[in-house]
């Protein structure tokens, strides 16, 4: 079955589906600039010799300013990014109800940008700033602005400890709202999408299996393999920003 057959057959499940919900991994944000942290091209990871040293909540406790260092390359290509065709094709399906819900891996805010409304972030998102000590929250752009500007790290107005962007780091569990949405989502669609994701970072992982084992069709975009393609309806190998707006059109 060529390219083409398989986009029809993915359009053919989305038409008849009833509750279509769609899971995105880092692979929906490259082609907006914002590369994947396992791709060693870019560059952005260099900084941190080992990632999961610098971007868990012990060490940001310990070394806090450390964090921001290695924060600060990524957040510029992240505030400067733009929705690309992929988002915009989600937000798309949604707007004309055949998409109910976008479970998403990144913390960019992307899907939002793009329009999309339904949108649950389980690594949580740039959005707010956090205080680790007295769990104070607060908007992030201000405070995130002011460190890009003139490397001031944010602090709480109300303890004055440095506060972290409301992101999950490693060893964090992942926030419960989002994560019960994103289950009731996967429980109850009878068609899923996965679209850039390599599949290998659990409990996000997980997800399509809890899909399949309550009968949805699968339909995986992505560029490399996943242990779910011999389980799914439909594989597109490909571009994203490419592949799934043929997806959406009318």
């Amino acid at each position: 079955m060529g390219n083409e057959a398989h986009i029809d057959r993915a359009i053919e499940l989305l038409r008849q589906a009833r509750h279509v919900v769609a899971l995105t991994g880092a692979g929906i944000s490259t082609p907006s600039g914002i590369p994947d942290y396992r791709s060693p091209k870019s560059g952005l990871w260099e900084k941190a010799a080992d990632m999961v040293e610098v971007a868990t909540l012990a060490a940001f406790r310990r070394q806090p300013l450390a964090f921001y260092d290695w924060l600060r390359p990524l957040l510029h290509v992240i505030r400067e990014a733009q929705p690309n065709p992929a988002h915009l094709a989600l937000a798309q399906l949604e707007a004309v109800g055949r998409l109910q819900a976008i479970i998403t891996q990144n913390i960019d805010l992307l899907h939002s940008r793009a329009g999309s409304h339904q949108v649950y972030e389980i690594h949580g998102h740039l959005r707010e700033v956090v205080c680790p000590t007295c769990h104070n929250v607060v908007p992030a752009e201000p405070l995130l602005d002011a460190f890009m500007a003139a490397g001031k790290v944010p602090h709480c107005p109300r303890c004055r400890h440095i506060m972290k962007p409301s992101v999950v780091l490693f060893g964090e569990l992942l926030p419960w709202r989002a994560m019960k949405a994103a289950q009731h989502h996967c429980a109850t669609a009878d068609v899923m999408i996965v679209v850039g994701s390599s599949l290998q970072v659990a409990p996000a992982a997980d997800l399509p299996e809890m899909a399949l084992a309550n009968g949805a069709r699968l339909i995986i975009i992505n560029y490399n393999e996943t242990h779910l393609d011999d389980q799914a309806d439909v594989v597109l190998r490909g571009d994203v920003a490419e592949v799934l707006p043929q997806l959406a059109d009318p």
